[in-house]
């Protein structure tokens, strides 16, 4: 993606950057589990909840990571947050609705929540919605790839991957290879209407 080009809505896109390669990425993921492992001192009553789609895939990496730091991962959960959208009724008359998949009590847990970008916040405040849905964690956690700043609500990360600060016209886009089967990098690109 060198070159600006036409999308379905008539935007303009041209890349600005890439900021994340694959190795920045493995090593980001890394340094958030030593960070969560700390933090909760060790993984007694520790699970991770990612959200679709993105979400999830850092929840399974960074469950690898923690493997690989303590021999064993923690319980693994994904959650599908559509139907607790606060603009539901702006992006679709039939959202698509995927399977949440918590199949552990989350009554007292200590509840990372994972996602890729951080935004606005109402993506985490409808998953944090959906979450006590399933029960009452003692606390909930939230770990990201990227924060890029501009919230309309009162969230913060407790993990970032990279704090970036970006312009409001600007898109930050993850690809993973298990969502999007392409390699690994996060960019940000700069969208102008035409």
């Amino acid at each position: 993606m060198s070159e600006g080009g036409a999308n379905k809505k008539g935007l303009t896109v041209t890349p600005v950057s890439k900021i994340m390669d694959k190795e920045y990425i493995r090593r980001a993921l890394m340094r958030i589990a030593h960070e969560i492992l700390e933090k909760n001192k060790g993984m007694e009553g520790l699970c991770l909840v990612g959200i679709r789609t993105r979400g999830a895939v850092l929840a399974q990496r960074l469950n690898q990571c923690m493997e690989e730091i303590e021999g064993r991962g923690v319980p693994l959960g994904i959650l599908d947050i559509n139907l607790y959208r606060d603009d539901l009724t702006l992006i679709d008359h039939q959202p698509v609705v995927r399977e949440t998949l918590i199949d552990f009590d989350l009554n007292d847990k200590k509840i990372v929540l994972v996602d890729d970008v951080l935004f606005t916040g109402r993506t985490i405040r409808a998953a944090l919605d959906a979450l006590i849905d399933f029960g009452r964690p003692a606390n909930i956690q939230l770990a990201v790839l990227v924060d890029r700043g501009h919230r309309d609500l009162p969230i913060r990360a407790d993990y970032a991957g990279k704090n970036i600060p970006t312009a409001l016209d600007d898109d930050v886009r993850v690809k993973l290879r298990e969502s999007d089967q392409a390699d690994d990098e996060v960019l940000v690109v700069k969208r102008k209407i035409k």
